[in-house]
């Protein structure tokens, strides 16, 4: 064979481009070939990864799991469970408290009903105090707030005399993601908590399922951020379960180019609230009070949220001055608001908030939804689960009554939790005791340290 037979045709390229014949076409050929090159090498056959098998047994009474041995995942000090807003809180001020902090959450990022269910709208960070507008949410979840205030596009209406602003989902999971990091909390997305693990009566881990198979991961003290309270109900901790709306959030795009004045002679006057950027609106869904524990209703309503969404959208684009007007997405997550409620060792009531009563174990303080209330202290036992040691919960889940439900579901109320449960079972773990023993004092000292507004 010659020698110009053995240059390739990639060399024969090269040369082409250098001398100026056909270079925009022999360089795309030559980036072509190295990108399938590439593939090649990424697309390589492995060998199956190796994995024990405990398959579930059908027999005449049922179906049956044998006992099998699980490998543990991670070993940690505090387990925080649920990456929502109350999650990312509770793990960074776990982290910043000076303990090996885990956080595990079911989706591939953080902010739970804040970024996956869309729902932008901060609800809870203002109360009036003598007349005067005060920010409540403080510490963590301020701090989360001026990062997306110093990213571009990312927050509407954030401001020391502003209640309640508005940030975009992306722009949230990027300031999450930047805080959990640096505060050097190890990650575990893509895992979801289906039980516990029990040291006798008292929780000291979860199991996980995920593509890696069925694990164990271990914690000295558990903080549920699940929203669900998932966790303290595994584990045998008394509360209560209620039914309530579960809606779907969606954003409507290309806003700003629809003939308003010709919507509103059609009778079309809301196409949603603000957002950070003047095209897209977001759009609530109350939907039906309804179980957020039975995956068939969920099933159900993650189904006909999205038909009904998608048949609002065509009929905006029938009416005159609506044609531009597209559906730019769905929440990825569901809108669920409540399902369980912890029994906590206190239990705070709405006659509790409307009165802003003091207590002396304060922990965090909650805002007006409209930012036009007074503010309401959160008192440390509504974290702490009556009887069941190893764990606190935080966010949605906490121990409030039926009337208070409303308030400290929202964001700022659950970034609030989250940032108490957090330093507290960093405490917990430092001190050896059970989080019901942490010493308030130094609670409440390490909140003021970490910027929580406490009253």
């Amino acid at each position: 064979m010659s020698s110009l037979n053995r240059i390739s045709r990639r060399q024969v390229l090269l040369s082409m481009a250098a001398a100026g014949l056909g270079a925009p076409f022999a360089r795309r050929v030559v980036a072509e070939e190295e990108a399938a090159a590439k593939g090649a090498r990424e697309l390589q056959l492995i060998a199956p990864e190796s994995r024990p098998r405990y398959p579930a047994q059908r027999t005449a009474d049922g179906v049956i799991q044998p006992a099998r041995p699980l490998p543990t995942l991670e070993e940690t000090d505090v387990l925080v469970v649920g990456g929502g807003s109350a999650g990312v809180a509770a793990a960074v001020a776990a982290a910043r408290a000076g303990v090996r902090t885990t956080l595990i959450e079911r989706y591939g990022f953080f902010g739970g009903l804040w970024s996956g269910g869309m729902v932008l709208l901060v609800m809870g960070t203002h109360a009036l105090v003598d007349g005067q507008l005060r920010r409540t949410l403080r510490g963590i979840g301020g701090e989360l707030l001026n990062r997306l205030a110093n990213m571009d596009g990312a927050i509407l209406n954030h401001a020391d005399d502003r209640a309640n602003p508005t940030s975009d989902p992306e722009a949230t999971k990027i300031a999450m993601d930047e805080l959990v990091t640096e505060a050097g909390v190890r990650v575990l997305f893509h895992c979801w908590a289906t039980d516990v693990v029990m040291d006798g009566d008292r929780p000291c881990g979860v199991v996980v399922d995920g593509k890696s198979g069925r694990h164990a991961v271990l914690g000295k003290v558990l903080v549920d951020a699940t929203g669900d309270g998932d966790v303290f109900a595994a584990a045998g901790a008394e509360h209560e379960q209620r039914l309530h709306a579960i809606g779907l959030v969606h954003r409507l795009g290309n806003v700003d180019r629809a003939d308003h004045e010709e919507l509103k002679k059609a009778g079309i006057t809301n196409l949603g609230g603000l957002t950070p950027h003047p095209s897209v609106r977001w759009v609530n869904l109350r939907g039906p009070s309804s179980n957020a524990l039975d995956v068939r209703e969920l099933t159900r309503l993650e189904i006909e949220h999205r038909r009904t969404i998608w048949k609002r959208v065509q009929t905006l684009r029938s009416k005159p001055g609506g044609e531009s007007l597209v559906l730019l997405d769905t929440a990825p997550q569901l809108g669920v608001r409540i399902s369980r409620i912890l029994a906590g060792v206190e239990t705070l009531t709405r006659a509790d908030a409307n009165r802003s009563r003091r207590f002396p174990n304060t922990i965090g303080v909650g805002g007006a939804d409209n930012g036009r209330g007074p503010e309401w202290p959160i008192p440390y036992g509504v974290l702490v689960p009556k009887k069941l040691d190893g764990l606190l919960a935080a966010g949605r889940c906490v121990s409030v009554d039926e009337k208070l439900i409303e308030s400290m579901r929202l964001i700022a109320a659950c970034l609030v939790t989250g940032h108490a449960a957090g330093a507290a079972a960093a405490l917990a773990v430092k001190d050896h005791c059970e989080p019901r023993q942490v010493d308030i004092s130094k609670l409440q000292a390490l909140l003021r340290e970490q910027g929580a507004y406490l009253g």
